[in-house]
């Protein structure tokens, strides 16, 4: 959740609604204007610019799908929450000898479910941008369950449905499974001391930007750094997964 509270707004994509909005600033003496969002977010801030409102975005997204900046805030917190969720279902299939399909969120990038499932050693991960062998998978788990009984895969929602999965999994191997989607309790929490600092130092940046008198951009952190970047590079290109951390996740596996 957000404090800020956030909304999704089809009027503002008119041009009616846009002019509407334009209005609303200049009513309220507003000439510069810090948007937290992702990629649809910093479009909206980008057509603002163009109009001669002074914009700059934070990057804030659990999916950390924006290019140009290695974090988004919201993203250390919902793995925290997913990580501590992931834990206790791990628990649960290793005690009672369960294969479990745990859905989490990612409709177009793997982010989430690699890095969750790497920190709660996954036996297997699903996501958008790698092809889904599941009769791979399923003989992979025919073989260590001589000696391992449990099981945990966890799949973006964009790479299947859990459902799916599960159904296929069951029929491949002839093992009951066990399905948990995670849904929008992700979403949730207290934000972890990673996205508190970062998001400190977002604020700050992007106050400093405003005040330089820049507009069109968003603030990211490359390595150490903290930095600004084009809201056409952001919004124009796609952030790839960690494919070193995904092998990892594979041979840990």
């Amino acid at each position: 959740g957000t404090m800020l509270f956030s909304a999704r707004s089809e009027e503002f994509k008119t041009e009616e609604g846009m002019a509407k909005a334009i209005s609303n600033l200049k009513k309220h003496e507003i000439d510069g204007l810090i948007i937290i969002g992702g990629d649809g977010s910093f479009r909206g801030a980008h057509d603002l610019h163009i109009r001669g409102i002074r914009t700059v975005g934070i990057p804030g997204t659990i999916d950390n799908d924006i290019a140009g900046t290695d974090y988004s805030i919201g993203f250390d917190t919902a793995l925290n929450v997913i990580i501590s969720l992931l834990s206790k279902i791990r628990d649960t299939a290793f005690s009672h000898d369960r294969l479990f399909v745990i859905e989490v969120m990612g409709r177009n990038s793997g982010m989430i479910a690699i890095n969750s499932g790497l920190a709660c050693a996954a036996d297997y991960i699903l996501v958008p941008e790698i092809e889904v062998d599941l009769v791979r998978i399923a003989n992979r788990i025919k073989n260590h369950r001589k000696g391992k009984r449990h099981t945990l895969i966890v799949v973006a929602e964009g790479a299947a449905k859990a459902s799916d999965v599960a159904a296929s999994i069951k029929l491949l191997v002839g093992h009951e499974v066990r399905i948990s989607v995670l849904g929008h309790i992700q979403r949730g929490g207290f934000p972890s001391a990673l996205d508190r600092l970062l998001a400190a130092e977002f604020g700050k940046k992007a106050v400093d930007l405003l005040i330089k008198g820049r507009s069109d951009c968003m603030t990211a952190i490359q390595g150490k750094n903290i930095v600004s970047v084009p809201f056409e590079y952001a919004v124009n290109n796609k952030k790839e997964i960690n494919r070193e951390l995904y092998q990892l996740a594979h041979i840990l596996s």
